[in-house]
């Protein structure tokens, strides 16, 4: 697993705002040293995901005005379990082996963080999030 956790470490982007502080609790030091990183790195897919969702279920989300389009994207991923599983597992899969070691420890509090998190970055990506027809 040495080679798999140093290359997956290698990867991920750092992201200098979030620096850790010795006062942090232990979700919020894995949520800036660990899903930031890991989101901001997966952001492109997480969007390819979310255009995808938004196809299944009619394009219904391109109908609408910038503030349901919003609230949308929050409830596909607060209310669509089989969905969100799918989102947490695109992060889960960029752990490495002691990361899924913390994780386990607290998932239910760090899935918050981690969800919440991925919704802001879908929501930020919005104007990214235009129809596109396919043939």
């Amino acid at each position: 697993m040495e080679t798999r956790d140093t290359t997956l470490l290698l990867i991920r982007p750092e992201i200098p705002s979030t620096l850790g502080y010795s006062s942090m609790s232990a979700d919020e030091s894995f949520q800036n040293k660990t899903l930031r990183p890991v989101i901001k790195l997966q952001n492109d897919l997480l969007v390819a995901v979310f255009k995808n969702y938004a196809r299944k279920h009619k394009n219904v989300f391109y109908e609408l005005p910038i503030d349901k389009r919003l609230d949308y994207i929050e409830n596909a991923i607060h209310k669509d379990m089989k969905f969100r599983n799918s989102l947490k597992g695109i992060v889960i899969g960029q752990f490495t082996m002691a990361e899924y070691g913390l994780y386990i420890q607290n998932s239910s509090s760090l899935n918050k963080r981690m969800m919440q998190i991925v919704k802001e970055r879908i929501k930020s990506n919005i104007q990214l999030l235009e129809y596109e027809c396919t043939h």
